[in-house]
């Protein structure tokens, strides 16, 4: 029962007030000093820490933005000065102002400490080597891959009697695959879906993967031609006999 009870109720909206005031202030300024490190390392997301004779202050940004600015005093508990969550308590708020300064000047010294540090850093570089002449070779050797699988292609074209087809084998533990369109070559690819293709209507392969693989494109010929064979040698035991 509080009939007849009376108290005096101090309003908080005054502290409240005064407190968002600050983190707003705070906000801003510190909000400042995050772009400026957004801009220094060189990322849109980052933190970095600071220490003050009081404690340590941690600066957390994103996308160039402010995230949040939190003091660790070296005794009791930390506090977030700004913060994407609720604001801090005023009295928690009050201990970290008095070392918000000091804060301000470590971060001052951190940027006066880059100063000048990449003065002695050389921007004569050596010349990168051109690639021209080693692609020109790996284009030569593709052309003449894909003169003969266009020689292969009309050949399985002419005997398979179907417009596409593929014919594949095993070389060298790796399967060799030559697609072709009528009696042209689409693709020749070596190592299944996920494999190199030496050949396709994309861009060329690299020139270490052509070096590594073409050694072995006449073992895949022979493999073609002992296929031929075996189908001729198969085909010329048949006999038609028509009766009178």
């Amino acid at each position: 029962m509080t009939e007849g009870i009376e108290f005096d109720v101090e309003s908080a909206e005054d502290p409240a007030e005064r407190r968002d005031e600050v983190v707003a202030r705070v906000t801003d300024h510190a909000g400042r000093i995050a772009r400026e490190l957004a801009v220094l390392q060189g990322g849109d997301y980052g933190q970095r820490a600071f220490t003050t004779d009081a404690g340590e202050w941690t600066l957390k940004y994103e996308a160039g933005a402010i995230q949040y600015l939190r003091f660790d005093p070296r005794s009791g508990e930390e506090v977030y000065v700004v913060s994407t969550k609720q604001p801090p308590e005023p009295e928690a708020l009050a201990r970290a102002m008095a070392d918000y300064g000091a804060f301000v000047e470590a971060y001052n010294a951190y940027v006066a400490s880059l100063a000048g540090v990449l003065d002695d850093v050389t921007v004569d570089f050596p010349t990168p080597v051109s690639t021209e002449s080693v692609a020109a070779e790996r284009d030569r050797v593709l052309d003449a891959i894909r003169e003969l699988c266009d020689e292969m292609a009309a050949q399985l074209h002419r005997y398979d009697g179907t417009d596409y087809g593929t014919f594949a084998a095993r070389v060298s533990g790796s399967r060799w695959e030559l697609k072709r369109e009528g009696d042209v070559a689409s693709y020749l690819r070596v190592g299944g879906e996920s494999g190199i293709y030496l050949l396709s209507q994309y861009g060329p392969p690299s020139a270490p993967d052509v070096r590594e693989l073409v050694g072995d494109v006449p073992a895949f010929v022979e493999a073609y031609n002992d296929e031929v064979r075996e189908l001729e040698a198969e085909l010329s035991t048949v006999s038609v006999e028509v009766g009178d």
